[in-house]
């Protein structure tokens, strides 16, 4: 009986507050033994730090056209809210980058005005914006922790870099940037069945899900015969890529304006032209490229003009320096910034493939000056940058050791 009497004022107690106290949610009520009465209390279910089940949840996707005062004013948000909270933390998000397509959540009042508090937005896969419309007026962002792991990967031609990485189950951009290492001394344009690559790269991890690729850490591409080592250095506070003998592998020039497109006609002294139906030299090399195709600039120079019409349709001349000059035809159109007397860097966009003059279909024509002559642009040897500089020689040698010896492993 006194076991029972106390578990009755126990209860009794209980009764008491929980009418006089709202009791919080996800408490259950356990009996640990006749004489004790326990309250267990559940973690509250937290999202970016906000206990979800105090609110009623909407979700939804970003509609094209549509602003972030869109979503928030329809939920009860007042604009001056909004304003305020846009302007406060215009340095942490630029409200112009709301992008169509990504999802958010809208935490809202459960009573009747049910008025939005807090709005969760997923910018990219890896960062989320939480903006607060109670306790405080601001925009708060969270990035997602980021994995990396070491890969080591290797492939062998048989059409194309692209189909060799794809068949060998790696992340597509690691072509691109395959590209950009040995763009200065492999011809990507030229590849033969079982030209070959190793590659240690580092891939990047979010929750477990792939989401990129981080460094190269060394590689190695052997075309016509001829193996070309990447190995990374830092010389004067930048990092860049040199081959085995100390040599840079950025050289003055890129092989092709283009990536992963073919050569449809080459440089030739008599060419039978589609249009024309006359023989006529062809003192260039085309590369055949769907529309809109990005063309870049082979080298550092200055825009000396942008024409539109003519055979050659829109194009864009640039002197690189007092021997050499290159041409680029039949574009639809020109990259920002170009204009006569404009900059342009190695690699910059100054155009896009197109079809414009005398051209039966996409393609880019394009033209390599030297001295003012015309030359084979497949045929010219661009002049290396600096090599590893003498004081750095001994330490460059044990870094290579290391890059080679790692490139045999696998």
């Amino acid at each position: 009986m006194k076991f029972l009497a106390k578990a009755l004022l126990v209860l009794s107690c209980g009764a008491f507050f929980a009418c006089n106290r709202a009791v919080e949610p996800n408490h259950e009520l356990t009996i640990m033994d006749p004489d004790t009465v326990s309250l267990v209390k559940e973690e509250p279910v937290c999202y970016y730090g906000i206990p979800t089940d105090a609110f009623d949840t909407i979700t939804g996707k970003v509609k094209r056209n549509s602003f972030i005062s869109d979503i928030l004013s329809k939920h009860g948000v007042p604009m001056q809210e909004i304003d305020q909270v846009l302007n406060g933390s215009a340095k942490v998000f630029d409200a112009r980058k709301f992008q169509p397509g990504r999802p958010y959540s809208l935490l809202c009042e459960k009573d009747s005005s049910h008025r939005a508090r807090y709005m969760i937005y997923e910018h990219d896969i890896a960062t989320t914006y939480v903006f607060s419309f109670k306790d405080s007026l601001n925009i708060t962002e969270h990035k997602k922790p980021v994995t990396t792991e070491i890969r080591y990967a290797k492939g062998e031609v048989s059409s194309s870099l692209w189909q060799a990485i794809l068949d060998g189950g790696m992340p597509p951009i690691l072509a691109v940037e395959l590209n950009n290492i040995f763009a200065w001394s492999v011809d990507f344009f030229g590849l033969e069945e079982g030209d070959n690559f190793k590659v240690v790269y580092e891939e990047k991890f979010i929750d477990d899900k792939p989401v990129g690729i981080g460094k190269i850490l060394t590689a190695q591409f052997t075309s016509a015969g001829h193996t070309y080592s990447a190995i990374p250095f830092i010389q004067d506070g930048q990092e860049s890529y040199f081959d085995a003998d100390g040599k840079s592998l950025r050289k003055a020039f890129l092989k092709a304006p283009l990536k992963f497109s073919r050569i449809s006609s080459r440089y030739t002294t008599s060419r039978f032209h589609p249009i024309l139906k006359i023989r006529r030299p062809h003192l260039g090399v085309d590369y055949a490229a769907p529309i809109g195709t990005e063309v870049h600039s082979i080298g550092d120079g200055k825009v000396i003009s942008v024409t539109t019409g003519g055979g050659e349709g829109r194009m864009v001349k640039i002197k690189h320096n007092t021997t050499y000059s290159t041409a680029y035809m039949h574009l639809s159109g020109f990259g920002p910034g170009i204009r006569p007397g404009a900059s342009v860097s190695q690699g910059q966009v100054i155009g896009y493939v197109g079809s414009s003059g005398l051209s039966t279909g996409p393609h880019l024509d394009f033209r390599f000056y030297q001295n003012g002559y015309p030359v084979d642009p497949l045929k010219v040897t661009a002049p290396p940058a600096e090599p590893i500089a003498e004081a750095n020689v001994a330490k460059f040698e044990k870094i290579r050791e290391v890059n080679l010896s790692l490139l045999n492993t696998f």
